[in-house]
């Protein structure tokens, strides 16, 4: 038996049943999840040698789409993660996105015991050699303390180079160290949940959890057993006792994200809690003491919710003792290209491209554009311009020039899919619909390019 902890996540109970059945005679921990929602408290805190992600939950049946986000999710809480995709709906195409997305490989179900036994064996191998790359022990079985890389420093939006991000990031210096709560308010993009890992990380909660909890997609029935826990026989699906985010978050940082989109009543449970630091648990007439440091986020205007009613204004003034606003990138535009290169770097060593530099050019219209996405969309771009562009300086045409003509008048998406299709037809219609010319300019092989033309319906 080799002595490793292995984490199995999938929406299918008899799936992890069978899992775990055959793998518990080979390593010596196997744990099992049911709720992707859990796998940042998870990975934050449980050291695993490998992790076997299901790729397709309920929001979207068999496109993968979730996986890739979560093995995003898993890959920024610890980037020594090794992750295994797992999936009954898998192709060719798929298996390869999934190993430049930073997966280690690629299963599919039905599996094979041998293959599945293998592969996680590799797996564990990989991720001893992670840590021994990274000058980090590798760890046994035995449960341990969070490791350093749960905590990795929250820099992708705190770049200070512009006045207002200096002023911010005085502010978050002074306020760090305390248990202030703190309200974090910007648009969609600006970095609110780095804003709030970077308070964390500079408190003197670092070595306990930071758990973040996304308010705006958790169902208002399951808002009380999510937050604050259920026990056993509480209702249809509690089939054991279960902490929720207040408890797992004990001595740490607990992050509500999202917090503008809760309902009245839903806003009345969580002021009760925020006041009394007690929580009962779904099913238990116990309540329990927490300590726990809340930071909560949101792109809604509060103090207007308040006037029109549908934000409870004393919880309110229980969120935002300390009330920090993150600029949106038109704003600063001193950071956007010390952001872009920050950005570059990550990307180029991620897909091992040869991509050195922006182009003057480039530089002028990155600082011209206006941004409406923020650091989100600036990172995207970048990221998707490193994958297709064919230069080791970027240039304008790598970022399509015309979204860049007038901001005002931009309305497409920086969505990789999105953007491989646009790809595709600027190169057909340079070409004049030439399949062998198209394919040696975007450097694929014709049926590669045909296979991308009948997925866009090209």
């Amino acid at each position: 038996m080799l002595s490793a902890k292995i984490l199995i996540v999938d929406d299918d109970v008899d799936v992890l049943s069978a899992a775990k059945l055959m793998l518990k005679r080979h390593f010596s921990q196997i744990d099992i999840e049911k709720n992707p929602q859990r796998i940042p408290f998870l990975v934050t805190n449980g050291d695993y040698d490998a992790i076997l992600l299901d790729m397709n939950f309920t929001r979207d049946v068999i496109s993968g789409k979730e996986g890739f986000d979560w093995l995003d999710r898993i890959l920024d809480i610890d980037p020594l993660a090794v992750v295994v995709l797992f999936t009954a709906f898998g192709n060719v195409e798929m298996a390869v996105r999934a190993m430049k997305s930073g997966a280690l490989d690629f299963v599919l179900k039905p599996w094979e015991n041998d293959k599945l036994l293998a592969t996680l064996q590799a797996a564990v191998q990989k991720r001893a050699e992670n840590k021994a790359h990274a000058n980090v022990q590798p760890t046994s079985a035995t449960p341990t303390a969070p490791p350093k890389t749960a905590n990795k420093p929250a820099q992708s939006s705190f770049l200070a180079t512009s006045p207002i991000m200096q002023q911010l990031y005085a502010t978050v210096e002074r306020v760090a160290s305390t248990d202030a709560t703190v309200l974090i308010l910007g648009e969609n993009g600006t970095g609110k949940s780095d804003l709030a890992q970077l308070l964390h990380q500079k408190s003197n909660r670092i070595d306990k959890p930071f758990v973040t909890v996304d308010l705006g997609a958790i169902p208002e029935s399951l808002f009380e057993s999510e937050l604050f826990g259920s026990v056993k026989g509480a209702f249809t699906d509690a089939k054991e006792d279960r902490a929720g985010r207040f408890e797992e978050a004990h001595g740490g940082t607990l992050f509500l994200d999202e917090i503008g989109n809760l309902s009245l009543p839903m806003q009345a449970k969580l002021l009760s809690v925020l006041q009394s630091r007690l929580v009962t648990r779904v099913g238990s007439n116990k309540p329990k003491q927490i300590d726990v440091r809340v930071i909560c986020a949101t792109n809604q205007p509060l103090a207007q919710m308040v006037a029109e009613r549908t934000f409870r204004q004393d919880l309110l003034y229980r969120i935002n003792t300390i009330e920090l606003r993150l600029p949106p990138l038109r704003e600063r535009p001193e950071d956007i290209v010390p952001l872009a290169e920050l950005f570059l770097k990550q990307y180029r060593h991620q897909y091992k491209r040869v991509v050195t530099a922006f182009s003057a050019a480039l530089v002028k219209q990155l600082q011209r554009y206006n941004w409406p996405g923020n650091v989100r969309e600036l990172r995207s771009a970048v990221e998707r311009a490193i994958i297709l562009t064919q230069n080791s300086t970027l240039q304008p045409e790598d970022f399509f020039q015309n979204a860049f003509t007038e901001a005002s008048q931009f309305n497409e998406t920086f969505q990789l899919e999105e953007m491989e299709k646009q790809l595709i037809v600027k190169a057909m219609k340079k070409y004049n619909g030439n399949i062998t010319e198209v394919a040696r300019e975007l450097g694929l092989s014709r049926q590669a390019l045909y296979r991308r033309m009948e997925k866009y319906g090209l």
